[in-house]
């Protein structure tokens, strides 16, 4: 039985309504369940060289630490490659797939590959196909390009995604999509979408759609910097988090999992006053930042991730120094170097 942050707080985690879907996608989103439950989900960063070309064998390396586990460490539930920050956005599909490839293979089974898929639906198709040929167990719907559109719209996009794969879906709310209680009801209702992540962070809407959806459907914390709204979004029966810190320092985010999953109150909020609330107050600085930020941080610990992509740029030198100081603050709280 579950005790103390945990305590009651099981919408995420609770099984039930996999039905119409094969034995293997059923495991999937088991495995996505437990892991959700025991620590946070994982969203690398993908490497380029100085030139912006990809760069896998730097890309493998960076993940093999990544997905590590130690004896003060806490391996990540899922991961989640080619997504926001991993700028899906900027990779072509014969990138996507030696990206998706290369995470399956460094996963090597022990924890779900859920790859992001976007833009229209037959460009998802596309991505989608590759990400299930290169071994993905599921994949994360990243919002459509550009337009706003109706619920009846934004379910249909995903009833013609589903159809061209048997993948398990997670739908991803943010920017223009938004969806209602009624459409969280129908989306839900497509087999293969198993669940929600969350970026909007509205509370009073999260809690309805918990409530709308089936027992078992997977939510999860999606905001910019999770962790900031992590003990709000348990309340609601949303305990299970993305973390972008993980990216950089596992370390700090382990630290702050464990802190929040045993109430230990005073860690969770330290960490929270003197590293996760600067870090998030310099991200908000510059447009982009929720990305190249954390890529800056990441060269800081000397981790092989190269520079962003265009329409992205790095941060500059005065932001730089400023995110040193947070990152070095954030290691002594955790007790890392």
């Amino acid at each position: 039985m579950e005790t103390g942050f945990m305590a009651g707080i099981t919408t995420g985690f609770t099984t039930g309504f996999t039905t119409g879907i094969s034995a293997k996608a059923e495991g999937t989103v088991q495995r996505l369940r437990d892991g959700m439950a025991g620590g946070v989900l994982s969203f690398p960063l993908t490497s380029f060289h100085g030139d912006g070309g990809l760069d896998l064998d730097s890309y493998r390396t960076y993940l093999t630490g990544q997905l590590a586990a130690g004896e003060d460490t806490i391996a990540p539930g899922a991961v989640f490659p080619a997504c926001g920050t991993g700028e899906f956005f900027s990779l072509d599909e014969d990138e996507y797939r030696e990206v998706v490839r290369a995470t399956v293979e460094v996963a090597a089974g022990r924890l779900p590959v859920v790859a992001g898929i976007g833009y229209g639906w037959a460009q998802a198709h596309r991505f989608a196909r590759i990400a299930e040929e290169a071994g993905a167990d599921a994949l994360l719907v990243l919002p459509h390009y550009l337009v706003a559109a109706p619920q009846d719209g934004l379910v249909e996009q995903l009833r013609h995604i589903a159809a061209g794969t048997s993948l398990p879906l997670i739908a991803y709310q943010r920017g223009q999509v938004t969806f209602t209680t009624e459409g969280l009801r129908r989306i839900a209702g497509i087999p293969t979408v198993v669940g929600l992540k969350d970026g909007h962070s509205d509370l009073d809407r999260l809690q309805r759609l918990t409530l709308a959806a089936p027992d078992g459907f997977l939510f999860f914390n999606g905001a910019s910097t999770a962790e900031i709204q992590a003990r709000a979004y348990a309340t609601v029966g949303v305990p299970a988090y993305s973390s972008a810190v993980h990216a950089f320092a596992p370390e700090i985010a382990n630290a702050f999992f464990k802190a929040l999953h045993t109430d230990d109150h005073p860690t969770t909020t330290k960490l929270l006053r003197d590293f996760y609330v600067p870090l998030v107050d310099l991200r908000d600085r510059v447009p982009g930042y929720a990305v190249s930020l954390i890529k800056a941080a990441a060269r800081l610990r000397n981790l092989p991730v190269g520079p962003v992509r265009a329409p992205l740029t790095d941060p500059d030198q005065t932001d730089l120094a400023a995110l040193e100081g947070i990152l070095a603050t954030g290691l002594t709280l955790a007790g890392a170097s």
